[in-house]
């Protein structure tokens, strides 16, 4: 029998997001943000799924995943966030790299023009995140000059927001009001490059960020950045299923797993589960998750261990060995309540445990 975890990708319901989203955002195109493997989804299978969607641009971290899709045979618009070091692969295949100095520009300036291309670019400035791009008060003449050289395109300008959240709004305007101030100073110079700063959050709860384009991740794939309301009708896109792989009937008083965590207060039937902190079910979920078993929720007792997970399903009517064990999705816990009981973010649980599960596609 194959240990850990299998993923049940249903790409009908990625479909209904792109389209739940569209409806809110209006004409504007949608950049779809594929990357870390589509957030534990497979980026190559949903790439085509969106891209067969009518998604025209598609947004990774990194050149080598970019590379990845190109040689799946993806065509289109691929947008490198996070990587404008690695020259020679932006050129051959063709990628718009996100710029985040002058230096970086100028040095692909001098490869582009060596190879006779143009290479459409989209400079990143920092309003507030702190972490990548030319700080946005003083980035005017740094994305001019980077406009005037030769070699490159200025197709777009961006920025990332920081905190979006329906409790309080107000460091996002913040934000999104220096991007504005300098998208009003180079427009007063002639540039009027695309400009895109929102993303999942703030495509439903900020809709004057919305801008020239729109970039979207984690609401592709059935989840919000927030817990709260939820503006937008989202589907969970992944399923990630075990087994169970054996029955213990244990006397009340009785102690599951390393470190005696947890002890029976009652008579209790324990199922062993087929996967562990090795299939990106994460420590952290050790007695606070609940997996789903023949329609009934089951708490995790015990400390999840490497290969095994253990809960209590004295509950669980008509229980076999190797009954299906929903963790996550449809038929089980949203990511937004492993995430809590994890004392985390949605985005590591669909990464953890997408990424190391064995995927089936479901059209």
């Amino acid at each position: 029998m194959q240990r850990g975890l299998v993923a049940e990708v249903h790409l009908a319901a990625l479909r209904d997001n792109l389209r739940s989203l569209k409806a809110h955002i209006g004409q504007r195109p949608l950049i779809a943000v594929v990357k870390a493997d589509a957030y534990g989804h497979g980026m190559t299978e949903v790439a085509w799924a969106l891209k067969e969607e009518g998604v025209e641009c598609l947004a990774v971290a990194f050149t080598s995943e970019a590379v990845a899709l190109r040689e799946a045979g993806l065509r289109g618009k691929v947008l490198v966030l996070f990587d404008d070091q690695d020259v020679p692969a932006i050129l051959h295949y063709g990628l718009s790299p996100v710029l985040h100095s002058l230096k970086a520009a100028r040095a692909l300036s001098v490869q582009a023009q060596r190879r006779g291309t143009e290479v459409a670019v989209h400079v990143k400035v920092d309003t507030g995140m702190g972490r990548m791009g030319l700080d946005v008060q003083e980035a005017a003449e740094a994305v001019l000059q980077i406009a005037s050289l030769p070699g490159l395109r200025l197709q777009g300008l961006l920025s990332h927001f920081s905190d979006v959240s329906p409790k309080d709004l107000g460091y996002a305007k913040t934000q999104l009001r220096s991007f504005l101030a300098l998208r009003a100073a180079l427009a007063e110079r002639g540039l009027r490059p695309l400009c895109h700063i929102s993303s999942s959050a703030s495509v439903a709860l900020l809709p004057e960020a919305h801008l020239d384009a729109v970039r979207v991740g984690l609401a592709l794939y059935g989840a919000m950045p927030f817990q709260d309301e939820q503006p937008i009708a989202l589907k969970p896109v992944m399923k990630v299923r075990s087994h169970v792989l054996a029955l213990r009937r244990l006397k009340k008083g009785q102690h599951i797993g390393y470190g005696r965590t947890f002890t029976t207060q009652r008579d209790s039937l324990i199922a062993v589960l087929a996967f562990g902190y090795a299939d990106g079910y994460l420590g952290s979920l050790s007695n606070t998750a609940q997996v789903r078993i023949n329609g009934r929720e089951a708490p995790v007792v015990g400390r999840v261990c490497m290969d095994l997970t253990m809960a209590d399903v004295t509950d669980v009517p008509n229980l076999r060995e190797g009954d299906e064990v929903v963790l996550l999705g449809p038929q089980g816990p949203h990511c937004w309540q492993l995430a809590r009981a994890a004392g985390t973010s949605p985005y590591e649980i669909l990464t953890s445990l997408g990424g190391r599960a064995r995927r089936v596609y479901v059209a």
